[in-house]
């Protein structure tokens, strides 16, 4: 019977692995692939957010919604990160499928979220963002290296993670103007 359990408790922790890793390959297939130019952002009054300002740093784009259950339960560890790296080469940069701002600034307050945020206050399917983005899952994160281009697109806050490590890792700074020796990622 034990033998049994450990089977059966093997075989669902792999399954369950299997679910995880393939998560990118469900939800963030049709998002923009890695090397094209991200494209400029839209605000609530219509106006076009250039990327270009970000231009010689690392912007993570969280693509997210206050009424998202996924998007909540990721939002401590989006925290760490900026906590982490903001600051040090990397922007952080929310875009809100909220439909009131009531709703999306109650939400940033109580949870005292620091980073800017975009949004068109319209549905995602509305959005010119979700357009651009090709977001039809959220989360969706992307991270937008310094020369403007994709350098990851993902639903799994722990690819950023891995992503965000690496960079420190391999002293980013010294591939990228914006950093210098005494303030390492």
């Amino acid at each position: 019977m034990k033998k049994v359990f450990a089977i059966v408790l093997f075989v669902s922790c792999l399954a369950t692995s299997m679910v995880a890793q393939d998560l990118d390959s469900l939800y963030a297939r049709d998002l923009l692939t890695v090397g094209t130019i991200a494209p400029d952002l839209t605000d609530v009054e219509g106006q076009t957010i250039a990327l270009e300002k970000y231009r010689g740093q690392y912007v993570v784009m969280d693509f997210w919604a206050s009424w998202c259950p996924d998007c909540r339960k990721d939002m401590p560890q989006m925290k760490e990160l900026y906590a982490q790296y903001s600051g040090k080469g990397v922007q952080f940069l929310g875009v809100s499928f909220d439909t009131t701002r009531e709703a999306l600034d109650n939400y940033l307050q109580k949870e005292a979220i620091a980073w800017s945020q975009v949004t068109e206050l319209k549905k995602m399917k509305e959005s010119k963002m979700a357009q651009a983005y090709h977001i039809k899952w959220i989360p969706s994160i992307y991270v937008i290296d310094p020369n403007g281009k994709v350098l990851l697109a993902t639903v799994e806050i722990e690819k950023l993670k891995t992503l965000l490590g690496d960079l420190a890792a391999v002293h980013v700074h010294k591939a990228c103007p914006c950093f210098d020796d005494r303030d390492p990622l």
